[in-house]
């Protein structure tokens, strides 16, 4: 059975087998955003369950840096949290603390959010 043709404007919905197209990944280096285009901003989430959370997205460098340089501050701050998809997320209001740790280590930080 020959495979279809696919026309501009169909999608395919299902299909019982075969290939399928493979998008093509940017390197690392071309998803890095310019030094200085997007900083590093800290904002206070409520959850549905009333704890709040700082987070904190824009850490410099690649995946593995910004892994570690969250990893020192979720130590700095004495508190729990996790970095998944390049945002790193305190357990409680952490704001002021996280701030002075980063200007002490030369990074510039702005609060969003109200």
């Amino acid at each position: 059975m020959a495979p279809m043709a696919r026309d501009r404007e169909s999608r395919l919905v299902y299909s019982t087998g075969g290939e399928t197209e493979k998008r093509k990944e940017e390197p690392a280096e071309a998803r890095e955003p310019a030094p200085g285009a997007v900083g590093i901003r800290l904002r206070l989430e409520r959850r549905a369950s009333g704890r709040v959370a700082t987070v904190i997205t824009g850490l410099p460098g690649p995946p593995e840096a910004a892994a570690a340089l969250a990893k020192a501050l979720k130590a700095a701050c004495s508190t729990g949290g996790t970095f998944k998809n390049d945002v790193l997320e305190l357990q409680g209001d952490h704001r002021p603390r996280a701030e002075q740790w980063l200007a002490a280590r030369g990074l510039a930080s702005k609060r969003a959010g109200g």
